[in-house]
Parts: structure tokens; sequence; C-alpha cells
């Protein structure tokens, strides 16, 4: 993890970010205020399970994974936080410590904020907490669905779900496939490392996908899409 201060390149001197377009120029000062600019190097943790929590983390720009530890030292990947996420607001109105690990999956920026800040922002303006509110619910509903995948599909199922999840364009053409290690697809898919491998060269057999070193290449959409469908 890299600060980025006002005199290095890439400093973002003003808070011009959707979700907090609906503060006032007190509020936005705050935020300035109470905030750190700072560069995570892909495979970095911005936050990690267990940790004290005194900041929520803003995403300027790139991508990270959010997965939770367990006890049996298998990871789960629930979903890609993408740039105009927040991470970490359970920590802000829940508990003091991270409820999950984040890891960058590539060069990520973002605001370190102290929560405190947030907290006070949500109490005194509506429209910044129907914001936060708004997006929280997005990303529960999103999590439900991918559970119930996991619940009730079966192995080929649910790596068809998590390629066609992982396509360049659900995120602006970027191709997160090529980061991702073949354990990581497999915690997303929640099966074992052995089970992914199997899986995707069963598919590449069948003409589905393409694997290239570590690229996975989309072949037939419409196949894999009805693959997930049936689980």
């Amino acid at each position: 993890m890299k600060t980025i201060s006002n005199i290095d390149r890439g400093f973002l001197c003003d808070i011009t970010l959707p979700c907090f377009s609906a503060l006032s120029a007190e509020e936005t000062d705050l935020v300035r205020e109470s905030r750190v600019q700072v560069l995570f190097r892909r495979g970095e943790n911005l936050t990690k399970q267990g940790a004290f929590a005194s900041y929520v983390i803003f995403i300027v720009s790139g991508y990270a994974r959010q997965y939770i530890e367990s006890s049996n030292g298998r990871d789960y990947n629930l979903r890609v936080i993408m740039p105009g996420e927040m991470v970490g607001l359970s920590a802000v109105f829940n508990r003091n410590t991270f409820s999950y690990s984040v890891v960058a999956i590539t060069e990520t920026t973002g605001f370190l904020i102290e929560k405190e800040a947030i907290a006070g922002l949500v109490k005194q303006n509506g429209a910044f907490a129907f914001s936060i509110i708004r997006r929280y619910c997005e990303h529960n509903g999103r999590l439900y669905i991918s559970l119930d995948h996991v619940l009730h599909q079966q192995t080929n199922g649910r790596m068809a779900t998590v390629l066609l999840s992982l396509a360049p364009e659900n995120f602006g053409g970027e191709d997160l496939l090529r980061h991702l290690s073949r354990r990581e697809l497999a915690d997303f898919a929640g099966i074992s490392t052995e089970g992914a491998v199997k899986v995707l060269k069963s598919f590449e057999k069948d003409g589905l996908i393409k694997l290239s070193e570590k690229s996975i290449i989309i072949l037939n959409r419409h196949r894999l899409e009805e693959i997930s469908r049936v689980g």
C-alpha cells in the first residue's frame, strides 16, 4: 500500500465522485479532511477479516475481490468490488472489526475515510444516507443470488455462472479472469481447485471456452448461460 500525497501524480484533490454529489460544501470539506488517498498494488489486502476497522475505503479505480476466510483454511469469494463502491460500511454501523477480507485484483486506488466522518454524514444528510443504503441493499441482493447458486447448482452450473459474471463486458472491458488463479476461480464457485480445473478443461473440450495461458476466453456464451440456468 502506498499513500499518495498532494505532490504525487494521480492525486485527486476534489471529491467529485457520484456518491458525494449530495454533500454540501462544508460536508465535502469534512470528507476531504478525513481522507487519505492510497494505492493498493495487485495482491495487497485492502481489509483483513477480524482486523480493527477505523476507516472505510471508497474505491476510485481498479477492482478487488471480497472474500470470507473460513476456519478450515478455505476461502469463499463473495463478489468483485468495482470503482464507486465503499468497503467496510458494516464497521460503521455494526461492529469495530472488518467482517470480511478484500484483496486487490488489479492496481487499485481508494480513499481511506475515517468511519466517524461517514457515520456523521449519514446522520445529518438524508440524500447521502439514502444513496449509501440503496447501494448496500443492491450489493446484498447480488450476494443472496450468489449464495443461491452455490447452494443449489451443480459444479458445472456454478463454474458457468462464475465465468459469465466475470466476463470483461461486466467490467468495462477489463479481463479479470487473467488476473485470477484457478484456486480463486474455484473459491468463487465454492468448489475445489481440482474440480475447477476439471470443469474448465471439460468446457474447453466442448468448445465453450478457450484456455490461453492465464486467460479464459468465452466462445459460446449462449451455451454457458444455458448451463448456468439449468444448474
